[in-house]
């Protein structure tokens, strides 16, 4: 097997038979009477034309004599050229056999027929080299081999495999979908800055940045809520933005550290009827883009349309990992639950962390069909307001679906002095050592103070969600360029 610079010397060669013969071969513009698919599909009328101009990328070379078959490739479908030589003449016929590889881009332009086999093709009468390739598709040559590889070479990976190109037409649908039900919603969508100088919103480690004209540090943003709360008080009821986080932390099947979110506020919302409103959502989402309401997620028959199931966190602890009280359980009784469990504990220093983690040893893996689990403990999240009728708990929900953690949402803190009390503790415990913490913004607290209205908060994953809808198990897999460590040379 030729080594890939023997290869690429070849096609070197190639192309400077284009340049001695004074062609361009990477040309300034093209012509395309109809795409590919439109070829297909319009067949029997396009039969009529004289001549029809088609581009594409060469995917398959047949030549035998004085014929050769060429299947192209644009994007859309693929599509059968023939090009004879009695018919085309010896010059554009030897042109096309000396220079001519798979991965190339090429212009034709003849007429259609049919061949006695029934294929759609296109008797070429003349041709073009728009984009001469120079490297080899991983079909013909052992570049593309393993996981990695395709994740760093997306756009062979794409090319080469219908599956993973259709898996990105999915998500891009489904951002579609998701955008179209905010809009007639009566959502605004907005923007929000990326580099901001307290990473608020969330409990993560960001990435930090230094601006050298404002000589201050920023930090790439972890979460959005925290402004998009501020145009509430600006007046705006209803806003939504899906964008990119950073968060400075593992990677694995279901994390990278670059990441899409959808977040959204409604003024006067609150977490009931967030829920009834993300399981609409879904429901319309998941009918539009796939055209059913059932999937198959990791082997595992999941039905949408059926209603959500809603638990609280502290029954789904009873039920699953046999804790028979814990609203009350000592952090001693949590850690000694933890080991039984098989979790890792020595870095767990509080309570509500220590159920956190039996909950996703014991508990998530179990949850298949949507369901929303709600009545978290208050110390679980520093923005969300306490229950009326019990203030150590917080009116939150979460929806997991597949064991996927897809949806966090809550009745919005509104209460500027309850804020700044739970602030207080956050920073009480990043000074013990806790750097898993929301860090106070009193920019965010002004904004409170000039009074903010009751809202809902929505928070959708967005890569877990298409990982959803495509049966990918593994984040990478629905991002078109995942975080990967730099190849060494």
């Amino acid at each position: 097997m030729a080594s890939l610079d023997e290869i690429r010397a070849t096609r070197l060669a190639k192309l400077k038979l284009f340049q001695d013969k004074g062609i361009n071969p990477y040309p300034v513009s093209s012509r395309m009477d109809v795409t590919l698919a439109e070829a297909s599909g319009g067949f029997e009328e396009l039969l009529k034309k004289k001549e029809l101009y088609l581009v594409g990328r060469v995917m398959a070379l047949r030549g035998q004599g004085g014929l050769v078959f060429a299947d192209l490739f644009d994007g859309t479908g693929k599509f059968q050229a023939l090009l004879k030589k009695d018919e085309i003449g010896d010059e554009l016929f030897d042109l096309w056999s000396n220079t001519v590889d798979i991965g190339d881009f090429v212009e034709v332009a003849g007429t259609l027929f049919l061949t006695k086999r029934n294929e759609k093709t296109l008797q070429v009468k003349k041709w073009r080299m728009l984009a001469k390739s120079l490297r080899p598709l991983p079909e013909k040559w052992h570049g593309l081999t393993d996981t990695e590889e395709r994740f760093r070479r997306r756009y062979l990976d794409t090319l080469m495999n219908e599956e993973v190109r259709n898996r990105f037409a999915v998500r891009s649908r489904m951002i579609t979908e998701i955008r179209a039900f905010y809009n007639s919603h009566e959502y605004m969508e907005v923007e929000t800055p990326r580099l901001q100088s307290v990473a608020g919103g969330a409990t993560a480690e960001p990435f930090k940045t230094h601006f050298n004209a404002l000589d201050t540090t920023f930090y790439l943003t972890i979460a959005q809520e925290l402004y998009l709360k501020q145009l509430l008080v600006g007046g705006f009821p209803r806003v939504y933005e899906i964008g990119r986080k950073f968060r400075n932390e593992g990677i694995d099947v279901t994390h990278n550290p670059e990441f899409t979110m959808l977040e959204s506020n409604e003024a006067f919302a609150d977490a009931k009827s967030q829920r009834d409103f993300v399981e609409t959502l879904l429901k319309q989402v998941v009918q539009k883009v796939l055209g059913k309401l059932q999937i198959t997620y990791n082997g595992n028959e999941i039905d949408f349309e059926t209603p959500f199931a809603v638990v609280t966190f502290y029954d789904l602890l009873r039920r699953y990992a046999l804790l028979p009280n814990p609203e009350k359980a000592s952090f001693e009784e949590l850690t000694l639950k933890a080991k039984q469990l098989g979790v890792t504990v020595e870095h767990v220093k509080t309570s509500e962390k220590m159920m956190d983690a039996i909950y996703k040893k014991a508990v998530r893996p179990k949850l298949l069909q949507p369901t929303f689990i709600i009545d978290y403990p208050v110390e679980m999240n520093p923005f969300a307001k306490r229950k009326e009728e019990d203030g150590t708990l917080i009116d939150r929900f979460q929806l997991v679906v597949g064991a996927l953690e897809v949806v966090n949402a809550f009745s919005e803190l509104n209460n500027p002095l309850d804020q700044a009390e739970r602030y207080a503790e956050q920073d009480k415990r990043k000074r013990a050592g806790d750097g898993d913490i929301s860090p106070s913004d009193r920019v965010y607290l002004e904004a409170m103070e000039y009074g903010m209205p009751p809202n809902g908060g929505i928070g959708i994953g967005i890569d877990r969600l298409a990982m959803l809808l495509t049966d990918a198990q593994n984040i990478r897999e629905v991002i078109f360029f995942p975080t990967l460590r730099p190849k060494s040379e």
